[in-house]
């Protein structure tokens, strides 16, 4: 063998290896979205620092007109019309800039091309998405009548990923680090938080849809979220080091989700 053949050799496997297969789908790429900007709970929980509203898991406003923390039955899921099409309308805040509006409308496309939601300018409907420039990233669960504010901040909030977790929140999915079935796919490291922040990481009884955990969901924090010492929190099991907290975009089961729930 010719050592230009060998040198062609030796680079081939090398790539071999930096490029394993994929499992599953990649969650869609953006390009606001930096190379290592990988931990949605980051952007989410430093942007929520100090705000006045009251939050549980970091970024869902406490419900007002529930009395739990729940949003898999009909009264809270947004209508769908004779066509199938489920419309959410919504309505923007004149804070935002047109970048950022084009940001906005770029996350909701995304829902847009691969279920049957559709966010619609507000006419004259009653319950509505109110998108607003308020003190952090949050947003109620589900539809909970009349106004319901979205908050993305444009302090830290304005990214594809972000903008998607919490509109999917609207939609009436919760974080998937606390899906019923969570202790069997990560650990919760308790010692690692403040015990006031322990609240954060209680199960809930989630309707899972049928789907399998996913480490990749648009709606799973990252490993050191509410962190006191930037130890992990949060640890997949049995594989440490899968990644997860990713904010790139929706991720296959998050789809299959939406899908599921409104019967697209």
């Amino acid at each position: 063998m010719t050592p230009s053949a060998s040198l062609l050799l030796l680079l081939l496997l090398g790539l071999s290896q930096a490029y394993p297969l994929l499992e599953e789908e990649e969650p869609e790429e953006h390009p606001d979205e930096a190379p290592d900007a990988v931990d949605i709970t980051t952007g989410i929980l430093t942007a929520n620092n100090g705000s006045d509203e009251i939050l549980l898991e970091g970024d869902l406003v406490a419900p007002k007109t529930r009395n739990a923390l729940s949003c898999w039955h009909k009264s809270c899921l947004w209508r769908k019309g004779s066509n199938g099409v489920v419309m959410v309308p919504y309505s923007v805040s004149g804070e935002f800039n047109w970048m950022e509006m084009q940001m906005m409308e770029n996350a909701m496309q995304a829902f847009h091309g691969r279920t049957c939601i559709r966010f619609v300018p507000r006419q004259n409907e009653n319950d509505f998405i109110s998108i607003e420039n308020r003190a952090g990233c949050f947003s109620s669960l589900g539809r909970t009548g009349g106004q319901q504010t979205l908050s993305i901040s444009k302090r830290g909030c304005v990214s594809h990923g972000i903008i998607q977790h919490e509109l999917n929140h609207a939609l009436g999915f919760q974080h998937e680090q606390t899906r019923s079935d969570r202790d069997q796919y990560v650990r919760i490291n308790w010692e690692n938080m403040h015990y006031s922040m322990a609240y954060n990481f209680q199960r809930q009884n989630t309707n899972n849809l049928g789907t399998p955990y996913d480490y990749s969901s648009i709606m799973h924090y990252g490993k050191t979220a509410f962190s006191i010492n930037s130890k992990d929190t949060i640890t997949p099991i049995p594989y440490a080091g899968v990644r997860i907290g990713q904010r790139q975009g929706l991720s296959h089961w998050d789809v299959t989700r939406i899908n599921r729930l409104y019967r697209c």
